[in-house]
């Protein structure tokens, strides 16, 4: 009896560290990179990580790691960041900023999916194919800038006038 229980209990602490291991799955990891500061970007992060938690039910430090990168207005730096950020193998790289930022992370990383927003043309920027199929590793938000004020204001008054959209 002795003899079955000592195996027993040799087999449990040589299998231990692997059942504690497979319990422990891998968290997804976001790289965050902006060529501004944390402190300019508080309340972009407060909604990065809102949209998070609401759209995919991701909270970091529960079921999400977020490794953050500020170049802090120096653009030189964006490059070293997006490289830094693609060694470590994160699961998408959120580029924000400014298009420099964007540029920056799509030169470094060609196999990491890149999410980007930016203000001018993605497909003038080598960032896409085109708008409809994006094509490659990156995908984004374009935050309409001023050049398509007149076209914003004639979707909304034809809007407005019963035209739909």
């Amino acid at each position: 009896m002795r003899r079955r229980e000592f195996i027993a209990g040799v087999g449990a602490a040589v299998a231990w560290p692997y059942v504690v291991r497979a319990q422990q799955a891998l968290q997804p990891v976001i790289g965050f990179m902006s060529a501004r500061s944390p402190e300019d970007s508080a309340n972009l992060l407060r909604a990065f990580q809102k949209g998070l938690k609401e759209e995919a039910s991701f909270v970091e430090g529960d079921n999400i790691s977020i490794e953050y990168r500020w170049a802090r207005g120096d653009y030189a730096l964006l490059p070293a960041l997006a490289g830094e950020l693609a060694e470590r193998h994160v699961n998408v790289l959120v580029a924000v900023g400014g298009d420099a930022s964007a540029r920056a992370a799509k030169a470094a990383a060609s196999q990491v999916p890149i999410v980007f927003t930016i203000s001018g043309d993605p497909v003038e920027a080598g960032l896409v194919q085109s708008i409809n199929r994006p094509g490659g590793n990156a995908t984004g938000c374009i935050v309409f800038s001023t050049r398509n004020c007149s076209k914003r204001l004639i979707a909304k008054k034809h809007w407005r006038a019963g035209g739909g959209v």
